[in-house]
């Protein structure tokens, strides 16, 4: 199930218009598409792992984590992939997550267009791995805001809605 950095874009442009279409076919079943596409564009099992997608005053938080302590083969593709992840929003890239969720994610347009006034920061923690989003641009957060409320909605986590004080 591993996938090569290297190849995940070129994977995704293949394997975009198939996902798209099974889940239209099937629109009962978009969750079990997120979660499928997620594996398929992460490198790791999804039920093996736990996300969370945290809003807070400055933008954000993306942390995934391996459940079990000991899987160090998950731990380490969640590292990866988030380490993959820093980089492309740095550069305004977010194809994966347009792959994983057959559509365009709320804010993505803004967070490419004001990509230069948005930080990410790529941290190691227990297990896993966390990308914090930080901004000082109204705009610029309130887009961050958008991106991680279709997140956690449509990966089914359960975080909060509201933004948590820093």
């Amino acid at each position: 199930m591993r996938n090569s950095l290297t190849l995940i874009p070129a994977a995704l442009l293949l394997a975009f218009p198939l996902a798209a279409q099974m889940d239209c076919q099937q629109p009962d079943h978009h969750h079990s598409g997120v979660m499928r596409r997620g594996a398929m564009g992460m490198g790791f099992d999804q039920q093996k792992t736990t996300h969370h997608f945290i809003l807070l005053e400055s933008g954000g938080r993306i942390e995934v984590t391996a459940k079990d302590a000991a899987d160090r083969e998950d731990t380490t593709a969640i590292r990866q992939h988030l380490k993959h992840i820093t980089d492309a929003f740095a550069a305004g890239d977010f194809a994966l997550p347009m792959f994983i969720h057959d559509r365009v994610p709320p804010g993505v347009e803004t967070m490419k267009r004001l990509r230069h006034a948005i930080a990410y920061r790529y941290e190691e923690v227990p297990r896993g791995a966390r990308v914090v989003i930080t901004s000082s641009d109204a705009a610029a957060i309130d887009a961050v805001h958008s991106f991680l409320r279709f997140q956690i909605k449509d990966h089914e986590t359960g975080d909060p809605l509201t933004v948590q004080h820093e």
